[in-house]
């Protein structure tokens, strides 16, 4: 017998609010049930469980989410994000296309910003 993953749980201060976040980022829902002040919320359909914990985030993460747009290029992609609240945190760009963007979310936790499938493709 193995193990599945269930679910990917970020530690949050208050988990609707980092929860909602991230349903904007990724365009899914959180679920019906989940509240302004609930202690757990869920985006099912990533598999994200955002739990409230009393202490704040303070050193860098261990395990991180990459993203990659689906229906616009990387850098529109980190434009949306900063305007839903995302902070840029390593620019990792580089001239000729390659490259990716670490960003935070609004908790400070990191993730990355790469290239579209159709951004990669154009450069093989």
């Amino acid at each position: 017998m193995t193990s599945a993953v269930r679910h990917t749980t970020i530690d949050s201060t208050d988990a609707y609010r980092l929860g909602s976040f991230w349903a904007e980022v990724l365009g899914q829902p959180l679920q019906p049930e989940d509240l302004p002040g609930d202690p757990e919320v869920m985006i099912k359909g990533a598999g994200l469980l955002f739990v409230t914990v009393p202490e704040p985030k303070t050193a860098k993460n261990r395990v991180h989410l990459d993203l990659q747009p689906q229906d616009r290029t990387r850098d529109e992609e980190v434009e949306r994000l900063l305007a839903l609240g995302a902070r840029l945190v390593d620019d990792r760009r580089d001239r000729d296309g390659t490259g990716w963007a670490v960003l935070a979310d609004p908790e400070g936790n990191e993730f990355c910003v790469e290239r579209s499938a159709a951004e990669r493709a154009a450069t093989s």
